[in-house]
């Protein structure tokens, strides 16, 4: 899973959930404050602070983390109406139900470390082309996902796409406040 992140408490960065076929859970991130923010809110077995470039367009994205390349093409945008108005109540009562049922993620969720978490989505596209290698050897097929990665409370969607989606986070044990301070 690739996240890039417009805003955030540490700034606009890009990171990569990695769960490999064994089952571990890797966080590749380009800064050690970024590691410490995204590792206070999700669950990793392994953080690892690497060189990391991406480049996005509305319907591309490349990216470059350490050893792992990455390249996805999507199809046509389907903008999610009223995004910008959406309480967080509607994302988690409304469409947190219709996220799980056609995409098999969710909406509103507590993270391992406490903190409660919103996706509100903006725009969804499929992914219709793809690859990636690490140090040089191709990954395969883009495939359908089976096996949960076990990052949070939620998954990727079961089938390859780009997600616009602004999380927010509440974190009422106010460590991640300090932490970004």
């Amino acid at each position: 899973m690739i996240g890039s992140w417009v805003a955030s408490p540490v700034g606009a960065f890009t990171d990569v959930f990695w769960a490999s076929p064994t089952g571990e859970r890797a966080l590749l991130v380009g800064t050690d404050r970024v590691a410490r923010f995204v590792s206070a809110v999700y669950g990793f077995d392994r953080v690892e602070v690497v060189t990391l470039h991406a480049h996005q367009a509305p319907a591309s994205l490349d990216v470059e983390a350490g050893d792992l390349r990455v390249r996805l093409d999507a199809g046509p945008g389907w903008r999610i109406p009223l995004a910008v108005m959406r309480p967080p109540g509607i994302t988690r009562w409304i469409e947190g139900p219709l996220a799980r049922a056609l995409l098999g993620v969710r909406t509103f969720g507590v993270s391992p470390s406490g903190v409660r978490e919103w996706y509100v989505a903006d725009e969804y596209r499929r992914v219709t082309a793809g690859r990636a290698s690490i140090a040089g050897r191709d990954l395969g097929p883009l495939e359908r996902r089976w096996a949960p990665a076990g990052f949070g409370f939620s998954e990727p969607p079961r089938l390859p796409a780009m997600v616009h989606i602004r999380p927010q986070l509440f974190d009422p044990s106010g460590d991640l406040d300090r932490l970004v301070a």
